[in-house]
């Protein structure tokens, strides 16, 4: 229990003065808080621009990435008989790109004859939600090129790298599978439908 008779009497002099060390210390705590906030935000400008450069990084590895598998598989077909999909394409093309309507669609490697054409995606490994976009590329090439329309179109997924389940839903789909094996490419066209 505090004994009250030996606490000083207030004073209006001494409650001013607690009041003014009172409003100091809020001061002092006010400028604290400002200078926390300021040092957080430099650190988290600092992190982004960190973060930033890491995102260039890594994108720039898998662009290259992509970039490699695309020069390999292109020059596969460029320099291998082109006999694919029950065919003999006499013409090769990379990255061909078209816009109409809203429309918009790259074909990696796209190769020709008189009567058909195959698209081909490359990825550097690909995925098994890569087989969707590659079913698309026959629509969107239809209505891209209109002078194809009348075509057979094959369509072909290369990547470095294919594991099972992205080989049997491939096939299955009725998607030719080109895939490195060592040095040699390996094209499984056995069961390729015309779209």
């Amino acid at each position: 229990m505090v004994n009250i008779s030996n606490l000083p009497t207030a004073t209006p002099e001494s409650v001013w003065a607690i009041l003014q060390e009172v409003a100091q210390s809020q001061k002092e705590t006010d400028k604290l808080i400002k200078d926390m906030r300021k040092e957080t935000a430099q650190s988290q400008k600092e992190f982004d621009q960190r973060m930033k450069e890491i995102q260039k990084t890594v994108g720039g590895i898998s662009n290259n990435q992509g970039a490699f598998a695309e020069e390999y598989f292109f020059n596969s077909f460029e320099k291998g008989k082109k006999n694919f999909f029950g065919e003999k394409f006499d013409e090769i093309s990379k990255h061909l790109k078209n816009r109409w309507k809203g429309l918009e669609d790259e074909y990696d490697i796209v190769l020709y004859n008189h009567a058909a054409v195959a698209l081909i995606e490359v990825k550097y490994k690909a995925h098994t939600k890569d087989v969707s976009s590659v079913l698309k590329k026959a629509e969107t090439f239809r209505i891209l090129f209109p002078n194809y329309k009348d075509f057979k179109i094959y369509l072909g997924l290369a990547s470095m790298s294919f594991y099972p389940e992205l080989e049997q839903e491939c096939i299955e789909q009725g998607i030719a599978v080109i895939k490195q094996v060592g040095d040699t490419v390996i094209v499984n066209d056995a069961n390729v439908k015309v779209f």
